[in-house]
């Protein structure tokens, strides 16, 4: 139901954006989240924005410079990283939220459906 993309390989200090659009549901409906997940580690919470009023809500280890943003017109929730770095190289994911709210956002029990994930690899 939901398709994430925009990964790749970047350099130290670089930018990616990430989409996650469905073609079936309304993205703003639900709350988005983005998770990410590096080898031999948990996945763990990146990101999230309700459907309410477009609250937005981020890790501590990407504040700064991620953001996460709605083009409801495009149907598609973004993920504009920023200054990424090789602990950033992970598979990112995108999952919706039944509830619209993003509290307990980094809980991967949240979120009721998950996308595939799209590989970011940063490396010089």
């Amino acid at each position: 139901q939901l398709q994430a993309s925009g990964g790749g390989l970047v350099q130290p200090g670089g930018s990616l954006r990430l989409s996650c659009a469905a073609s079936e549901l309304i993205l703003d409906d639900f709350a988005i989240g983005w998770f990410r997940q590096a080898p031999g580690k948990e996945r763990e919470g990146v990101s999230c924005i309700s459907s309410s009023n477009g609250s937005t809500y981020y890790a501590e280890f990407v504040k700064g410079r991620f953001t996460i943003s709605r083009d409801n017109a495009k149907n598609t929730v973004y993920l504009q990283m920023n200054s990424l770095q090789p602990e950033d190289t992970a598979v990112y994911s995108c999952a919706g939220g039944y509830s619209g709210s993003c509290i307990f956002w980094d809980e991967l029990g949240s979120y009721d459906f998950w996308g595939q994930g799209t590989q970011v690899t940063v490396s010089s």
